[in-house]
């Protein structure tokens, strides 16, 4: 029997999605209010860790795509050396490429085998990544390697669906239970976001600023938002959900 081969099926899965879906453009309503939400709490975490020299910071970015996000943390202060982005499919690799400083180090291929030291991070970014992987046990594997790279005192931050979506079965919901399942040892603070995407896009077409309003409503909110942290002692998992 061939062993399963998630990486390879998830290529397979969005070349079947259509490129450049006009509903993700970063200039649509629903999309810039719910990238700047989760600034707001990436930008809140920072501080209240005391990370002021980001410079010295070392992140690695799983299922960097475009590079989008780890232009965020350059801009932020992150210094282009200290970064990693690591990406799956080929061409939002070279777009990320394209865009981003020579120095930051970007790997083509699967994460779990990507070349990044033990401890060595400050940060880890995963954005949506999860959620489209629906082989438990690759998801598992994913989740030890991201805990290794981390050094004590550093943590992961999470971004993810955590419903179905029925239109759409080449994803699957990561509920915050599941994540305490892959991050046994993590000091998890965490809170829901994101209003529902399709809701989002129908408040948004009469006005943006009906976004902000329904968005106030947690039962609305489709994504969970959470630092996941190592503690530099054996600690006890501690969440906290808005």
């Amino acid at each position: 029997m061939t062993p399963h081969d998630e990486p390879a099926a998830v290529r397979e899965r969005y070349a079947r999605r259509t490129a450049g879906d006009p509903r993700y453009h970063p200039l649509q309503p629903d999309v810039w209010q719910a990238r700047l939400e989760r600034e707001r709490v990436l930008l809140r975490r920072l501080a209240a860790l005391g990370w002021r020299d980001l410079a010295s910071r070392r992140a690695t970015d799983v299922g960097c795509g475009d590079g989008g996000q780890l232009l965020d943390l350059l801009r932020l202060g992150f210094a282009p050396a200290h970064l990693t982005g690591i990406e799956l499919l080929a061409a939002r690799h070279a777009a990320a490429r394209e865009r981003l400083p020579e120095r930051v180090a970007l790997w083509l291929g699967d994460a779990c085998d990507a070349p990044v030291e033990p401890g060595s991070q400050d940060l880890v970014l995963q954005s949506t990544v999860f959620s489209s992987l629906l082989d438990d046990a690759f998801q598992q594997r994913l989740a030890e390697a991201m805990w290794r790279w981390l050094r004590p005192g550093g943590g992961i931050w999470w971004y993810d669906f955590t419903r179905d979506n029925p239109r759409n079965p080449d994803v699957r919901g990561v509920s915050p239970a599941r994540v305490r399942a892959l991050f046994p040892h993590g000091t998890i603070r965490g809170r829901r976001v994101t209003l529902a995407p399709p809701l989002a896009r129908i408040a948004c077409r009469r006005h943006p600023a009906l976004y902000p309003l329904l968005n106030a409503l947690p039962p609305l909110r489709t994504h969970w938002l959470a630092w996941i942290g190592k503690p530099a002692a054996p600690g006890r998992n501690e969440e906290f959900i808005a």
